[in-house]
């Protein structure tokens, strides 16, 4: 086998490429937090938020995960209700008697027009799914 890798006939590169740093972008947790928010207004497009921030389309949906199991926390947004009034449409009577089933359990929440009840015992990604939906249809 002949080695070729000294023959002065081949011009060399005039093209040098240094590579530096770690190689992988570490995002803090509340920037990818921002990210996320960002891409949660109506009418954001994952793909146009993940370019104006200068990460991958794919990092923001991974992000967005994270956010939904409750591994990342968004900020709150301006204008978020600090408490919510609860209305009972039972006699206090009949609320405090338990049922004999969690199965039985009903929340009805209204907010905005909108109407939502979930039965059962739902955990509290389900409820907090059914609170940033109902955020939306305020804005539509």
């Amino acid at each position: 086998m002949d080695d070729h890798s000294d023959d002065i006939r081949r011009p060399l590169s005039p093209r040098i490429e240094v590579y530096a740093g770690g190689g992988r972008k570490q995002w803090p947790d509340d920037l990818k937090a921002q990210i996320v928010a960002d891409s949660l207004e109506p009418g954001a497009i994952v793909t146009d938020v993940a370019r104006r921030h200068g990460c991958r389309p794919q990092q923001v949906h991974d992000w967005r995960r994270r956010a939904r199991s409750g591994q990342l926390v968004l900020p709150a947004a301006g204008g978020a209700l600090s408490f919510v009034p609860l209305v009972s449409e039972s006699s206090p009577s009949v609320a405090a008697a338990p049922s004999g089933s969690p199965e039985a359990a009903v929340v009805t929440v209204e907010l905005h027009g909108a109407r939502v009840e979930v039965r059962g015992t739902p955990c509290l990604a389900v409820l907090s799914d059914v609170f940033v939906a109902l955020r939306r249809t305020r804005s539509c």
